[in-house]
Parts: structure tokens; sequence; C-alpha cells
């Protein structure tokens, strides 16, 4: 007995840390077309923040970024928290500011044909997840008949989601909703007999219709999951 309960939890700590974490580097050099390179290696397609240190306890978000590749990255604007009233940071990205990769990491949504499936994943990792009751009314709202990259990352930056787990036939896999990149991919597991059209969501079925969506056909899941994973 002792033997299987250290097995499942060794099973359970290797399962816990595939889901990719949070990396904070520096910028070690800048050159002139927005590329810059990092003082630590970290996997290709993780966005982040870059964090500008004024001294005196002021510190601000100069730029946003995405790894690349051999330690290299790109800076682009910062525009996850657009606001009116909060002003735009002017001061340029510099060499040794903090860079911050996966910093909405721990919020995290998943994309799963059921509930079955949805259950095994959530309960698998530890995250805050954001429900995807949540992604389904966006979805309704904005008459979409597929899940797609771009409403992906519509939701994800409204909403601040990090990861993204979406369960495919060949695995499941960690997007990063921001760079729209698929950064990591672990084993299948849970029964996915049933699919919920477009994705699972706590409705017996996605009835659009109270917002004038009655004319459209949702898009099978793994067709819709297959062609986002076709492009990354």
């Amino acid at each position: 007995m002792k033997k299987l309960l250290l097995l499942l939890l060794t099973s359970y700590t290797l399962m816990a840390d595939a889901l990719p974490q949070s990396i904070t580097t520096t910028i070690k050099s800048i050159n002139n077309n927005g590329q810059i390179t990092l003082a630590t290696s970290v996997p290709k397609g993780m966005s982040g923040i870059v964090v500008h240190n004024y001294g005196n306890g002021l510190t601000a978000i100069t730029n946003a970024v995405v790894s690349g590749t051999n330690g290299k990255a790109t800076l682009m604007s910062y525009t996850a928290m657009p606001h009116d009233n909060i002003p735009n940071i002017k001061t340029a990205s510099k060499v040794n500011d903090k860079v911050v990769l996966g910093n909405f990491y721990n919020n995290a949504l998943i994309i799963a044909p059921n509930a079955a499936i949805y259950r095994a994943i959530s309960t698998k990792f530890k995250k805050t997840w954001i429900h995807p009751d949540r992604f389904a009314l966006d979805f309704m709202h904005d008459s979409q008949s597929a899940i797609t990259l771009d409403n992906i990352k519509k939701f994800a930056k409204k909403n601040q989601v990090g990861l993204v787990l979406i369960y495919s036939n060949s695995g499941l896999l960690f997007l990063d909703p921001i760079s729209q990149k698929v950064i990591g991919k672990t084993k299948v597991f849970g029964n996915a007999k049933e699919t919920m059209n477009p994705f699972y969501a706590r409705f017996e079925q996605m009835d659009t219709s109270t917002f004038g969506m009655s004319n459209v056909t949702l898009t099978d899941y793994y067709k819709a999951v297959n062609a986002i994973t076709s492009e990354k």
C-alpha cells in the first residue's frame, strides 16, 4: 500500500512539474530593431513583461516581450491592461531591466471536449482556473463558430489568462495565448468518448439564439483544435 501511495504521489509530482512555469531573468543586450538578448536561455514562445526600476521603490512595466530561440526575444508595446486613466510609460527598456516571462501563467484556461476531461485536468494540476463558461459567454456574444487562436488571445488579454491547456488527440497542449505558440505538451488522459461542440462549458448545449446566433453552425471540437495546432 505504501509503495502504491508513493507511486501515485510521484506520478502527480511529475505531471504537476510538466506545466510551464514563470521565469525571471534580465536583459543582457538590446539592438536597434527591438530584439534583445536575455541573460538566461528560455523556451521559445513565452510571453511576458519588461520591468524597469527607477530607484526609490518605483518600478514600471515598459514593454511586453516574447521569447525566441538562442536566448533572443522581441520587445513589443505593452497592451495587456489598457485604460484611459493610466498613463503610457515612455521609458525605453534598458540593459539589466528585469524580464518576467509567463507573468500570468498561474491564471489558466482549460479547453476540453467534455466534463470528465475538464475535471481530470483541473484536479491534476494546481492553477487558478478561469472557467470555460466565461470564455463561452464571450464566444457566443461575438457570434463565433469555432475556437481560434484569435478569439483565445482576445479572451486571454481581457481576463489576464497566461496559459491555455488544450486537450487534443495527440496530447494535452500548453498554449501561450499571447504569443500564440504551443510551448509544451504532456500525455492525453481521461475519457474523450463524448464531445461537446465547440468546447466544454456548463451549458446543456451552446444555445446561442439569445445572442442572435441561431443560424451559426458550431465547428466540431477536434476539427477546431486540429486547425489551431496545425498553425503551430
